[in-house]
């Protein structure tokens, strides 16, 4: 396809047909018999912008008039524009002129991008698809007003409101995994590129997701969390685990909240409150038997380490991480540590040291180092047996790739899993869920189904061939997913195509496999059943 289709007059520019998407191994390797993307209804196509793949991720309403259309055009601009200045883009102004200006096109990014190979190679999937549109409109619009401004070459491109329409919809088909940018010989961030197209329709046009935006951080700043939960309604969340703990494993344990002075201010993506209380409790018993000096916060937005700012909107990031930071100063904590988020991971403990400078500048670490110097050195008894059922790792692109952590959570499979199995690739060269940037909390119209079919597809491959031995119902399996909105992604994945009910595969994270390990609890702690 020529890249100047993406401004053409055509009801879609692509349709995913099942033939084209990359196969799937047994019990998936019938294409006949997998579950498609559901077309959209005529009113949504009415409504809403939807030529770019026939799916809808954002929502864009289509413009009424000619004037519409112009406004939508130049607002676009204003924000590109802005986005190319040190004033209004001090976060990621450098790595975007080096991503806008070095790339030569070699495409080497290609066969690194999951949602590209997938697909079956959609040349509108393709990593450097978005950043050549982006060049060229800078040639056209921008360039001729500040001439020094970036050393670009390439041909001009003609703006209409369906081509900035498609170029937003088509950033949300990137999960920012950043594959692209490690096999990049000069580190060029197309990712980067996708993150910046969506900041300028948030900041600039006031168009995001509903659920990162609306539902997302705005409801975090307002209630407390991304989730609706308030702090009345933590207390009761956290009452309930206090008694599901003793239920349980016998064990009377108080959940310390907003204990000042602590060594460790723990948060967790509030997800895991709602849909994975066992990740919570998992991490109150290790550090309860660990003696570790801990606390929660039960202050606005204090408990949910979600920053769903980092995948669209600098200014909604910086409002989070500042509100984390302030928590955790006037709780005269030593340092925060983060649960089991991928993204927040990035938001509060990489991105944020462009935010937070002084006194804000708090201590920031994983979770996951402290977990392996618990298990090695046996803080804690464990018995390996009680795991000894095939165990997988997924690897979240924010710990790992992005910020180098591989080690732990494989010290820690190795020594209480004796079945521990590595999906292949792994560590830094793993895939992404598909859930990454936020995708895996947008619930629009038909985009969950693109999600599965397309870009968790290369994720869902990973975890039938690694099992592929004992890929029948008769042999219980388990996925290790330290990432909350990893693991909202492979439950999605996994009921689209039914892959408890057909091949007895469950999903989880870490601390749920090392409590589950524990001599002094009497009961699994896991409990092998779909939720």
């Amino acid at each position: 396809m020529d890249i100047l289709d993406l401004g053409k007059d055509i009801d879609v520019l692509i349709n995913i047909e099942p033939e084209d998407l990359i196969p799937l191994p047994y019990p998936y390797d019938d294409p006949a018999n997998e579950p498609l993307i559901k077309k959209l209804t005529d009113d949504q196509k009415k409504r809403y912008e939807a030529s770019l793949d026939g799916v809808i991720a954002i929502g864009i309403p289509k413009p009424t008039t000619k004037e519409e259309e112009e406004t939508f055009v130049r607002r676009f601009l204003s924000g590109l524009e802005k986005l190319l200045s040190l004033e209004n883009n001090w976060t990621f102004l450098q790595p975007l002129y080096h991503s806008l200006e070095y790339c030569v096109k070699c495409q080497l990014c290609n066969d690194a991008c999951p949602a590209y190979i997938a697909s079956g190679r959609k040349e509108i999937y393709r990593p450097t698809y978005r950043p050549e549109i982006l060049r060229r409109i800078i040639n056209k619009y921008i360039k001729k007003k500040h001439p020094s401004l970036l050393k670009l070459t390439g041909s001009d491109i003609e703006l209409n409101w369906q081509l900035v329409a498609r170029l937003g919809e088509l950033a949300y088909r990137c999960t920012l995994c950043r594959k692209c940018a490690q096999v990049c010989p000069l580190g060029v961030d197309n990712g980067l590129i996708s993150h910046e197209i969506r900041k300028i329709f948030s900041q600039e046009m006031g168009i995001a997701p509903k659920e990162l935006h609306e539902s997302g951080t705005m409801q975090q700043l307002k209630t407390g969390s991304s989730t609706g939960i308030t702090p009345k309604a933590l207390a009761n969340i956290i009452e309930f685990m206090e008694e599901e703990i003793e239920e349980k494993t016998g064990k009377k344990i108080k959940i310390p909240v907003d204990k000042e002075g602590a060594d460790i201010l723990l948060i967790h993506n509030a997800g895991e409150f709602i849909s994975w209380p066992e990740n919570t409790m998992a991490f109150a018993i290790i550090f309860d038997a660990a003696h570790i000096d801990w606390t929660l916060s039960s202050d606005l937005a204090g408990y949910d380490a979600v920053n769903y700012g980092v995948w669209y909107d600098d200014i909604q990031l910086a409002r989070i991480a500042r509100r984390h930071a302030e928590i955790a100063r006037a709780l005269k904590v030593k340092k925060i540590n983060v649960g089991e988020c991928g993204h927040a991971h990035k938001a509060m403990i990489v991105v944020a040291d462009r935010v937070l400078t002084g006194e804000l500048n708090i201590p920031r670490e994983s979770a996951l180092p402290i977990l392996a110097d618990i298990v090695l050195n046996d803080r804690i008894k464990l018995d390996p047996s009680r795991n000894n059922f095939p165990v997988t790792l997924h690897d979240p692109c924010n710990m790992v790739r992005l910020m180098g952590i591989v080690e732990p959570q494989r010290q820690i499979l190795r020594k209480i899993c004796p079945q521990f199995r590595e999906m292949e690739p792994h560590g830094v060269d793993n895939y992404c869920c598909g859930g990454g940037s936020g995708f895996a909390i947008m619930q629009s119209m038909n985009f969950p189904d693109w999600r599965s079919v397309v870009s968790g597809r290369i994720k869902l491959k990973q975890i039938l061939e690694v099992f592929q031995d004992v890929i029948s119902v008769d042999t219980k399996k388990y996925v290790c997913a330290p990432c909350s909105n990893c693991k909202g992604q492979i439950r999605d994945l996994f009921a689209f195509y039914n892959v408890f009910e057909r091949c007895n595969i469950l999903y989880g994270g870490l601390v749920e496999l090392i409590v589950n390990a524990m001599v002094d609890i009497k009961k699994p702690f896991i409990e092998w059943e779909w939720r």
